[in-house]
């Protein structure tokens, strides 16, 4: 990477593992190999300010997926998108850190930092849709989106039991009926249900499932992975498959690669990058190559 003289540090408090001695072990990484380091809170209201008050300053998350997500949709808000690559550094203190594991950035975050300050540039593809959002490392509907919503109100109670007790009611569902083109193609349609839809610009989600296994950030492309496993064996063989990364095998998978990707139907539940909304429509999503640049091992 090129040498760093100014950091603007954007630590997120929520994310899972962020904890102060976490957060200081990186800080002091990083302020020894900077001459100036800024640090902010990842707040959707503040940070658009941050970013502009620093224009000088690359930014570096420290947080999870969710924290990259906001700010490369605050970058996008800016137009930081529009030229050259948006610079930016990760020490992955998220629950699921999903985009660095694609890149192979390290989970201990004094070692995260030393790669901020001295891995090679590496340039990814981000993908923007037509309601004005974008996605950095994955965006999913159907039942993984699902099992995240009803898993949100469990939490207090049930902490990390939460997931799962989400994933088991919504494994119930019978599937969505959604329409999927790949650049004009159709992948999915008529009556036949979707248990999921998958975008995967990185390879991994919730925490290391490899929904999208062939996947590279970087490639100008997306996998579009779709699975019709909506019986309830079917269900749970779909699920064995996905941890291992073979679902893509199965009769019930249909798998492609492309630039843009539509998706028509609903209301199906929706997550990008962590982030849980809804569908009920249209949506397109497209790749914007090479947008981002972030530092990597060597």
């Amino acid at each position: 990477m090129r040498a760093v003289t100014r950091l603007l540090v954007i630590a997120n408090a929520l994310a899972g593992s962020a904890r102060e001695e976490a957060v200081e072990q990186a800080l002091d990484v990083l302020r020894s190999g900077s001459d100036d380091v800024e640090v902010a809170e990842l707040d959707p209201e503040t940070i658009p300010d941050v970013l502009k008050t620093h224009p000088d300053h690359r930014p570096v998350v420290m947080g999870g997926d969710g924290s990259v997500h906001l700010l490369v949709a605050t970058a996008q808000t800016l137009g930081l998108l529009d030229g050259p690559a948006f610079e930016f550094g990760l020490v992955p203190l998220g629950t699921g850190n999903d985009l660095a594991r694609t890149l192979g950035l390290p989970l201990d975050p004094a070692r995260a930092a030393s790669v901020v300050l001295n891995g090679r540039p590496r340039d990814l593809d981000v993908l923007v849709d037509d309601a004005g959002g974008v996605v950095v490392n994955a965006v999913h509907l159907g039942v993984g989106a699902e099992a995240g919503r009803r898993a949100l109100p469990l939490k207090p109670r049930l902490g990390k039991l939460a997931y799962p007790v989400g994933s088991a009611v919504a494994g119930a569902s019978a599937g969505w009926k959604l329409r999927v083109t790949v650049d004009g193609a159709v992948l999915a349609g008529g009556d036949r249900r979707s248990l999921m839809v998958a975008l995967g610009n990185g390879v991994t989600i919730g925490g290391g499932a490899p929904v999208a296994p062939s996947a590279s950030p970087d490639d100008g492309h997306v996998d579009v992975v779709v699975s019709f496993s909506t019986g309830w064996q079917a269900r749970l063989a779909f699920a064995v498959a996905l941890v291992r990364g073979r679902h893509p095998e199965r009769h019930d998978v249909l798998s492609a690669r492309g630039h843009a990707v539509t998706v028509s139907g609903g209301p199906v539940p929706l997550n990008a990058d962590g982030e849980l909304s809804e569908l009920a429509g249209t949506r397109t999503w497209t790749v914007l190559p090479h947008a981002l640049r972030i530092a990597v091992p060597d």
